[in-house]
């Protein structure tokens, strides 16, 4: 769970709960991916629920009062709750422990969501080229997985041309090489088992 300092830190009096009745729309967004998971709605004891627990709590017209994951398991830690410039609606920044959608998916709006986080695509591209079967013999990608020393002299000669870029102060060629690099790093970290949810973890550790 959440820090409940933290969590707490959120004030619920400033939300207007009468523009719909007593409820007030949650977006609900992965803090890693900056994915949407889901949208729904909460009245004031669901926020209360929250902000106790760390964990989200919705109100739903049909099911009442609900814990995200409190069957499934599939539960939202709370990082943030923002209210927004009408005070009608929060968005919720969490850590998903689970699929948000009832029918497995990472979130209510399918692949389409996802797609916000490029560093996402590029690795569920790569992850694409290492599990294929297929013959992609012009794929970049593939050689490099299939090939220890050239990803490894690649990702030397990448890191090298960042380093001569800065020092040259060329910011749109530093930009480009910094776009290499990470490539070519996300390609390695893949080839030895890595992921970019472990890469992502140990970011978030640092940021705090």
């Amino acid at each position: 769970m959440s820090d409940p300092a933290r969590a707490l830190a959120f004030d619920i009096e400033q939300l207007d709960f009468a523009k719909s009745g007593g409820l007030v729309t949650v977006v609900t967004q992965d803090i890693a991916t900056g994915a949407v998971l889901m949208v729904a709605h909460a009245d004031r004891e669901a926020l209360e629920h929250t902000l106790r627990t760390g964990e989200m709590h919705y109100r739903s017209r049909s099911r009442g009062l609900w814990h995200k994951g409190g069957t499934s398991g599939n539960v939202q830690r709370v990082v943030s709750l923002t209210a927004d410039c009408d005070a009608d609606a929060v968005l919720a920044c969490v850590v998903p422990a689970g699929p948000a959608c009832h029918n497995g998916t990472t979130s209510c709006f399918r692949e389409d969501a996802l797609r916000a986080d490029v560093f996402a695509t590029l690795d569920a591209t790569i992850t694409t080229r290492m599990q294929s079967t297929d013959d992609m013999s012009g794929s970049y990608t593939q050689r490099l997985l299939g090939d220890r020393n050239l990803r490894l002299k690649k990702l030397g000669e990448e890191a090298v041309e960042l380093a001569t870029a800065c020092v040259d102060g060329d910011i749109e060629r530093a930009t480009e090489e910094t776009a290499d690099l990470l490539y070519h790093a996300l390609v390695a970290l893949r080839a030895v088992g890595g992921s970019l949810d472990g890469l992502r973890a140990v970011i978030s550790s640092r940021a705090k």
